[in-house]
């Protein structure tokens, strides 16, 4: 089912391919990332770990233009997630969130937009909480708390948790959001390491009037090769299909 292509249905629903995918910062193959993005054909990419130094703009266009998408909003001012879409996407606003920084620790941030598809509308955002547990807890309750004031009644999320589905933050999240993976499971389960996937860290959630048609690792699509899985990044991506009311 997830190599279903985005489509609009009657009554205008729409058929949604989102992609979530730690990027490491391009520090690894940038050609084997953008053929790995394009064999999935997205229509959104919530991207974690976008470049957000030294010309960060310029890096997140060239990521774009290699995959055949636009640049929505994220990067540096979001402290590295980031959202990419293509043409089918009409974006309406968007907007980067800085979380509460904690001394010592990598400050965080969400990549946020209101998007339409077709006649659907919703809202997407993009996360990579914290590595240390206490704020991890506290960022995912901050993530539903945004997306409860994005005002669209759908909701999309993608994000390196950083944290297995049966951590604290994690179960916060799929306890008021769908896990995609967990009600559509498709392709295989665990996101890292890229090398030898051992968990499941990185996930996509919807809020509950989105049907998940399949969700996982897009190891199955043609053109999606375990080579530029390994040498793209650290981490395997998220594919899901999403079905989003009108």
């Amino acid at each position: 089912m997830a190599d279903l292509p985005s489509s609009t249905a009657p009554g205008d629903s729409a058929v949604v391919r989102v992609l979530s995918y730690n990027v490491r910062s391009l520090r690894d193959d940038e050609a084997a990332l953008a053929r790995v993005i394009r064999a999935c054909a997205p229509d959104l990419v919530l991207v974690q770990e976008a470049p957000r130094f030294f010309r960060w703009r310029k890096a997140a266009a060239r990521l774009a233009h290699a995959s055949g998408l636009f640049y929505v909003t994220g990067g540096a001012p979001a402290t590295g997630p980031m959202v990419l879409a293509s043409l089918r996407v009409e974006v309406e606003r968007a907007e980067d969130v800085l979380l509460p920084h904690t001394p010592g620790l990598h400050r965080r941030g969400f990549a946020t937009a209101v998007v339409r598809v077709g006649g659907a509308r919703f809202s997407v955002l993009s996360a990579h909480l914290s590595l240390q547990a206490r704020e991890r807890r506290a960022q995912a309750e901050l993530l539903l708390d945004r997306v409860a004031a994005m005002g669209a009644e759908h909701a999309v999320v993608g994000g390196d948790i950083n944290e297995r589905p049966d951590g604290p933050a994690f179960r916060r999240l799929a306890g008021t959001l769908t896990d995609a993976f967990a009600v559509a499971p498709w392709g295989e389960e665990c996101t890292s390491p890229a090398g030898a996937p051992r968990q499941r860290i990185d996930a996509i959630f919807c809020s509950h009037g989105v049907r998940p048609l399949a969700c996982g690792v897009p190891t199955p699509l043609p053109g999606v090769h375990a080579a530029d899985l390994r040498a793209a990044t650290d981490h395997l991506p998220v594919l899901a299909t999403l079905q989003v009311p009108a």
